[in-house]
């Protein structure tokens, strides 16, 4: 074993033996004869089972959800929840988070496990590694001056290097919060794996953009000098989310030109330079408090994934209120968008029948290390 480069989650999926529980059986049948299988199996399960719905789950799936909300939202669901089972509407990564945040007994299930995510992809434990043992040998930050902080965007092996190194898991949410708790405890944060949350949030803080250096792994040492290593504050991690990567500062020109008195609000996984234009910036639970908050007449132009974007529109509308895309092509999270109401059906109805499919199961070791990592987030004020 070498540490954590050796430890994985673990997918469990069971042999199913029912040619009538065959995913293939029920990828083959429209949307909308699901609705009443899954209400049937959610009635037979009960207490047993809770449905947690990341914002950006199409409506077909979020609409059985018991708890809907962001990763921060459903890290304390998780961890509060009673149930035996927890099917998991989201990523790959929020699955493991609430396999960590668990109890023993209790069991997460991802109805599609291909439902991963291209952010979390973008920072392998290896590659983390290797950059931590070269900012070591050549002393950035001091023996314990450099603190590991990791977005809930990654895998249950970077939370848990994190958590083993002092560090701890954020969320958009209580990024600056967990910001302001590193630098209590040292001179200088790493930051995985998106370079856009932690640029956005270090400069809101008062952090210059030369404060900040960029590591870009399959770079040698990163592709950044000694001097400017040892001169920054925070190194981001060369990552990103394709979905808020693509809005622009032309996106919100347009909006300025030709939609005078919208306001715009965007997500901190959004670049630097459309943040800075925008009039708000916050995570998705912020941006919906935004506009619940708002007078009747307003209007919003809201830079975030286009499923989430269009369910505010329908909500708000009623109220006088206007939501439109901050881009006109509108993009959403793909592999989000893999988890189908027939995925939904095939994990529910295999459990009436007692079987656990796409079981998802962190390693121990990591399991640990990413729970001190986890429980330190919940502690940071959002």
């Amino acid at each position: 074993m070498n540490g954590l480069l050796d430890e994985v989650a673990v997918l469990t999926v069971p042999a199913i033996e029912s040619e009538t529980c065959s995913l293939n059986n029920y990828l083959a049948q429209p949307d909308d004869t699901m609705d009443a299988r899954i209400a049937e199996a959610r009635l037979k399960l009960g207490t047993d089972i809770v449905l947690l719905g990341h914002h950006y789950q199409r409506d077909e799936v979020i609409r059985f959800a018991d708890y809907t909300g962001d990763s921060y939202k459903l890290s304390k669901v998780a961890a509060e929840t009673s149930a035996k089972y927890m099917l998991f509407c989201g990523v790959h990564f929020m699955a493991e988070t609430a396999d960590v945040l668990g109890q023993s007994w209790q069991q997460v299930i991802l109805p599609d496990l291909n439902a991963g995510c291209s952010m979390a992809d973008m920072a392998e434990i290896g590659q983390v590694q290797d950059c931590w043992d070269s900012l070591e040998r050549q002393g950035v930050g001091g023996a314990s001056g450099l603190i590991p902080l990791t977005y809930m965007n990654s895998a249950a092996a970077i939370k848990a290097f994190c958590g083993e190194r002092g560090g701890l898991v954020c969320t958009s949410s209580n990024a600056r919060g967990a910001f302001e708790w590193a630098f209590a405890r040292g001179e200088k944060i790493l930051f995985l794996p998106d370079q856009h949350l932690g640029r956005n949030t270090a400069y809101a803080m008062g952090i210059s953009l030369h404060e900040m250096v960029v590591w870009d792994p399959y770079q040698i040492n990163g592709g950044v000098s000694l001097d400017r290593l040892k001169a920054a504050k925070v190194i981001l991690w060369k990552g990103h989310c394709s979905v808020h990567q693509r809005f622009l500062p032309e996106h919100v020109d347009r909006v300025r030109r030709e939609e005078p008195g919208m306001q715009v609000i965007v997500h901190p996984e959004c670049r630097w330079e459309v943040c800075q234009k925008a009039d708000a910036v916050g995570s998705t639970e912020r941006i919906i408090e935004v506009i619940e908050r708002a007078p009747v007449g307003s209007s919003f132009a809201v830079g975030t994934e286009i499923h989430l974007v269009n369910r505010l529109m329908k909500r708000f509308a009623p109220l006088g209120k206007r939501v439109i895309t901050l881009d006109d092509a509108g993009c959403l999270c793909t592999t989000m968008y893999r988890i189908s109401p027939q995925h939904l059906a095939w994990a529910m109805e295999n459990l009436v029948e007692g079987r656990v499919v796409n079981h998802i199961k962190v390693d121990a070791t990591v399991k640990q290390w990413a729970k001190v990592a986890l429980d330190r987030m919940l502690e940071v004020q959002v």
